[in-house]
């Protein structure tokens, strides 16, 4: 089976379950897991903060980030078609009280004068605004790079209107690898940061938040409170350490294939699709006379998964696990079925 639905699909290789076998471990709760301590600081060291904290999903390092930093009653701006706002299950309005404010955009990045637009003069009448999100890359456009330059700009405007900034990074690797740079450079403007170890990198489970040694302490105490404190989960930490330096390098590649599955998917019969900056590719197929879940199904049968993306799209990301060869097959089932 050609596995393209997601970059979470990956298994640990023989390599990772070794490395997870030896890790040394010890009760997290307590601060005593070494392993955990390493990737911590691995991570920091990476990002170019103070400190990280190790989540078990990303969803809850995004909470953290928001709720160490935020304010019951405000606002937090984020792109109309950020994950935050459509996948997160409205979590910072059911555990923080904040709202979040949709920033409409063709592209899905913001720009200085989106961000600028969209905070309002002081008023007894509207909600303050305590909280800039952006996210990198943006999922919903098909894997698009916010560069360092683009991120400190945006970052300004918000500093100047004295609001905080988080990133949701779950592929701030893959990022920072379309942009050319490290990736303590795209977040050096920002206050805090999320990224998953479990997609671009392939770890079986786990996300990191990065930040200042004082907003992560609250971080802490916050993934308490929502039921993220482990024990000996130097096992997974191991698993990531692996992951970061085995397959970090390897990203480019991941991104060469999705180029070139897009390039194949372009020349079939009414597929349209915009060239990726990353390991995402968005597959629009209105012009092919079928249903998203007509084609689905004929790429199943045929050993081939992706997953629907809107009423007329279909998402395929590359990972670790596709070679060159899968790309060819995937291409080739994708022209049958819509052929």
């Amino acid at each position: 089976m050609i596995d393209l639905r997601s970059d979470t699909v990956t298994r640990p290789t023989p390599a990772m379950r070794e490395a997870i076998a030896h890790a040394p471990v010890g009760d997290d709760c307590f601060g005593e897991d070494p392993t955990v301590r390493e990737l911590e600081a691995t991570i920091a060291g990476l990002l170019g903060t103070e400190r990280a904290l190790f989540f078990p999903s990303g969803i809850m390092a995004n909470q953290a980030g928001i709720l160490a930093q935020g304010e019951p009653g405000t606002e937090v701006l984020a792109e109309a078609r950020a994950h935050l706002l459509h996948y997160e299950e409205g979590s910072v309005a059911a555990h923080g009280g904040m709202t979040l404010r949709a920033i409409p955009t063709a592209s899905g990045l913001l720009t200085p004068d989106d961000v600028a637009a969209a905070i309002r003069p002081e008023s007894p009448f509207h909600p303050r605004v305590s909280l800039l999100a952006l996210e990198n890359t943006h999922l919903d456009s098909g894997g698009r790079v916010m560069g360092a330059a683009a991120v400190a700009e945006v970052a300004e405007v918000a500093r100047e209107a004295g609001l905080r900034v988080h990133v949701d990074g779950a592929r701030l690797w893959n990022a920072a690898v379309g942009a050319g740079c490290s990736p303590a450079e795209l977040v050096a403007p920002v206050d805090t940061v999320m990224t998953s170890l479990s997609k671009g990198l392939g770890a079986p489970v786990g996300s990191m938040l990065a930040g200042s040694e004082e907003t992560i302490g609250r971080a802490w105490r916050i993934r308490r409170r929502l039921g993220g404190q482990m024990r000996q989960v130097g096992l997974l930490a191991a698993a990531a350490l692996h992951a970061l330096d085995g397959y970090r390098d390897r990203l480019g590649a991941d991104h060469r294939r999705a180029a070139a599955l897009a390039e194949g998917a372009r020349t079939i019969r009414g597929v349209r699709v915009t060239s990726p900056e990353t390991n995402i590719v968005m597959i629009e197929v209105s012009g092919t006379g079928m249903q998203p879940t007509e084609i689905l199904a004929g790429l199943d049968r045929r050993g081939v998964r992706m997953v629907p993306f809107g009423p007329t799209r279909i998402r395929a990301v590359l990972h670790r696990e596709i070679d060159d060869a899968g790309i060819e097959a995937a291409v080739e089932a994708l022209s049958y079925v819509v052929g």
